[in-house]
């Protein structure tokens, strides 16, 4: 090559160090995102500092000012120039405290980075000293103040130095929402704390101190808990508390899923991933269940020193975390609607459940969940059905078409008028021998209706079908309407997962491949394929490097022929490769059963005899998750009395 033609080198710049302020800027950048993360920084501050009350006060969504006051034990005044220094903290002291950090700040970064963003001060009183001290972070000036015992932070025009920075927030409104929901965190996992948020000199938010359930009612809203279910679950140095939605409360946004791991507030893929695994076989399409979790654990067995924001967290044993947080959830949803209370008074729950968390390293699990096991084997046997309902989808009747905008379908006053006339116009000639209806009792039109028996059923008793497809019974409450095929293709699920665990160590019969499929893998599949080879023959799958980077498939399992083979084996080593086999094996066993389960059950356009109908009812209050078909459906809904009444106007 032409010495011309020689590509022109950069001029060769010099190592220098940075000036403190610019490195305060750049650290500023890791930790100060928004003006939420400056309300994070300093409420965990005020928390640390032993706070019974927070106020936040904003100004224009916190861009303009934005304060954060406490009654906490202050700052003494020699020390308040030390607060705003780069990596001065009284947190920790040593490396021993650094690898079991109890309190929510530790790094000595926040009031650093804001104050080379921001203009800061800060107004403190100790304990022990007679009057307030105010300091201003940029000119270092120290002047008595007056305030109560505790600390109060403003912070005013974020990002004034760095107008690139500036550009990037959000319009006041959002900002704001943004603040209030760092708050709201807060206020999830210190009930024991009350707070308060102000804008623009108006009271938004607050919320006073009170029993942890009443500050979930009051943080999450009054649905949430009537719509959630009681989970208190311990495993050794592991315990876990909340509240996990029922699947028919699912959203189609992740924007109601708080987890907290020591009363920090993280988003951890494992612990999301362990809970959405939980609801495999209960939820529609990409619906997104809703919970609050909280987990203690030991603070030696959890790093939260992974990322300046400290909303992530890495765990010594995460597979066993992801177990036992799977498992607890799984209790928690297990017992269906028709007997166990969804809402606050599900509390008083303290059923333990064997078997609900296995006995792992981190010890011997116990469980409050509400929740039961298998009981015993269904009485229902099932006639040996072909018959399909034309337009009517065996495997659960809904359009898959539509996604993430199905919603658990809510009868009309029209169809619940129609079902009512078409059950009374079947009822009699299935049952001719129905005793006849008493006369009515003078000209008392609207009399209450007489009360099942004490001692009724959940699901009452079945009282006629609709067109082979729903089945209609009469409880307590009113009129249950019952989808038979997807409650029956519940039952039957629950049944073959019973069985398969009973067996123990049973493989999953394989078809072999007359021409294996090969398909071309990352280093991470061959090497999962290479370490999980026993593992994957139990799943029915024979998978072995071809070259060193082709795998091929050979066998697959016999119940799954129409499926993607390469697919269904990047999905299985994906899961291998990232969380426990034990659950990619069960999670494998269970779509096989599942498809199993919706062939086998009775399918649309069956006419059934009334004792067949309470057959089934009986199994379902048998059944766990009885709620819901293996695709997610609904299998029954409730109206009451007081919903039929509305109906026809009585009592207006």
């Amino acid at each position: 090559m032409d010495r011309q033609d020689a590509p022109t080198l950069a001029p060769r710049r010099a190592i220098r160090e940075l000036p403190d302020e610019l490195i305060s800027q750049i650290a500023a950048g890791e930790v100060v995102e928004r003006p939420a993360s400056v309300v994070r920084e300093l409420v965990d501050n005020a928390l640390d500092a032993g706070a019974a009350q927070v106020q936040l006060k904003l100004l224009a969504g916190g861009i303009r000012s934005l304060v954060v006051e406490d009654d906490g034990l202050g700052i003494p005044r020699d020390e308040l120039p030390l607060a705003i220094k780069r990596h001065a903290t009284s947190k920790i002291s040593s490396l021993d405290d650094l690898e079991a950090v109890a309190t929510m700040g530790f790094r000595g970064e926040a009031l650093a980075a804001v104050s080379s963003v921001a203009e800061l001060s800060i107004a403190s009183r100790h304990q022990d000293e007679p009057h307030a001290w105010r300091l201003d972070a940029r000119s270092g000036e120290l002047q008595p103040a007056a305030r109560a015992r505790g600390t109060s932070v403003e912070v005013r025009e974020l990002f004034f130095n760095t107008p690139a920075r500036r550009k990037f927030l959000k319009t006041e409104s959002t900002e704001l929402a943004h603040c209030l929901e760092a708050l709201r965190r807060h206020a999830l996992a210190r009930p024991d704390v009350g707070f308060a948020a102000w804008h623009e000199g108006k009271l938004v938010d607050q919320w006073r101190i009170a029993p942890a359930a009443q500050r979930i009612a009051e943080v999450l809203g009054e649905d949430f808990v009537e719509h959630s279910r009681e989970l208190a679950a311990q495993a050794g140095p592991l315990t876990l508390r909340g509240r996990v939605g029922l699947p028919e409360a699912a959203r189609s946004r992740a924007d109601m899923q708080y987890v907290y791991v020591n009363g920090r507030y993280v988003r951890d893929k494992l612990i999301a991933h362990a809970i959405r695994s939980a609801f495999d076989d209960q939820l529609h399409g990409s619906r997104q269940p809703s919970y609050v979790l909280f987990l203690d654990i030991a603070p030696e067995l959890v790093d939260v020193n992974v990322h300046p924001t400290k909303i992530e967290v890495r765990f010594r044993d995460g597979r066993e975390i992801h177990q036992h947080v799977r498992r607890a959830v799984q209790a928690a949803l297990a017992l269906s609607r028709a007997d166990a209370p969804a809402g606050p008074e599900a509390a008083s729950t303290d059923a333990e459940t064997p078997g609900a968390l296995p006995a792992g390293p981190l010890g011997a699990p116990t469980t409050t969940a509400s929740a039961r096991p298998w009981s015993g084997t269904p009485a229902w046997d099932r006639p040996a059905v072909q018959e399909s309902r034309a337009g009517y989808a065996g495997g659960g009747g809904w359009n898959a078409a539509a996604g993430s905008s199905w919603r658990p379908p809510t009868p009309t006053s029209a169809q619940t008028a129609l079902a009512l006339e078409q059950a009374q116009a079947l009822y009699a000639p299935q049952t001719p021998a129905r005793p006849a209806m008493p006369p009515l009792a003078g000209a008392v039109e609207d009399a209450a209706p007489q009360p099942l028996p004490a001692g009724d059923w959940p699901l009452g008793r079945a009282i006629a079908q609709i067109q082979g497809v729903y089945v209609l019974a009469e409880n307590a409450q009113g009129l249950v309407i019952v989808d038979m095929h997807a409650a029956h293709e519940r039952v039957v699920y629950e049944r073959l997962k019973a069985a398969l665990a009973a067996q123990g160590e049973a493989r999953i019969e394989a078809q072999p491949l007359l021409i294996p499929v090969t398909f071309a893998a990352t280093p991470t599949e061959i090497a999962t394929a290479e370490a999980q080879g026993e593992t994957l023959r139990r799943l029915g799958l024979d998978i072995a490097p071809l070259s060193a980077k082709v795998l091929a498939v050979r066998e697959r399992p016999a119940l799954l022929a129409g499926g993607d083979v390469i697919e269904l084996a990047r999905s299985v080593l994906a899961e291998l490769a990232q969380f426990d086999a034990s659950h990619a094996i069960e999670r494998a066993q269970h779509e096989i059963l599942a498809t199993m389960a919706c062939h086998g059950a009775v399918r649309a356009n069956r006419q059934l005899t009334l004792d067949e109908m309470n057959a089934l009812l009986r199994d379902m209050e048998r059944t766990e998750r009885a709620d819901q078909c293996n695709h997610g459906r609904p299998t029954w809904r409730q109206l009451t009395m007081r919903e039929l009444d509305a109906l026809f106007l009585r009592g207006r």
